[in-house]
């Protein structure tokens, strides 16, 4: 009795002499169905990793956008502090608030740019998963990928 990879006692087949023309046809079909639910569980962790890497993107890109929102809110409010400044007065405090205001709002413009292009729907799609599928399609039909 051989214990399988999956924890379940089996017999073992028969490999007296290593060689695969003395296995029965049981112990064959037996091996290909492990073999391809060991693969299956391969694809689907693939899978599973490349979903929880997309996510951290995802995370990522989401964060990017509410700190630049809230960069670009601050920007707003000195740009405002700015016109305040310069409605009430023609002197030159107002034009520092002003410079001061355009810097905070461009860095959260760029910040919300960032995080925009890192939620593209492309760097979500889980390639390797795909490709990896593919091939295995292409093996069991005995195709040349």
């Amino acid at each position: 009795m051989a214990t399988t990879p999956y924890g379940s006692s089996s017999p073992a087949p028969d490999t007296s002499n290593g060689d695969r023309e003395s296995q029965s046809a049981f112990g064959l079909l037996r091996r290909l169905t492990d073999e391809l639910a060991t693969l299956l569980r391969q694809e689907l962790s693939l899978a599973a990793a490349e979903v929880a890497r997309s996510m951290r993107t995802l995370l990522a890109g989401a964060a990017s956008i509410a700190v630049g929102g809230a960069v670009l809110y601050a920007g707003i409010l000195a740009l405002l502090a700015a016109a305040v400044l310069g409605l009430a007065t023609v002197l030159h405090p107002w034009l520092a608030a002003l410079v001061i205001g355009a810097a905070v709002t461009v860095i959260g413009i760029v910040l919300v740019t960032i995080g925009i292009r890192s939620l593209d729907p492309s760097t979500l799609k889980p390639s390797r998963t795909t490709e990896s599928l593919r091939r295995d399609k292409d093996v069991i039909t005995r195709r040349q990928p």
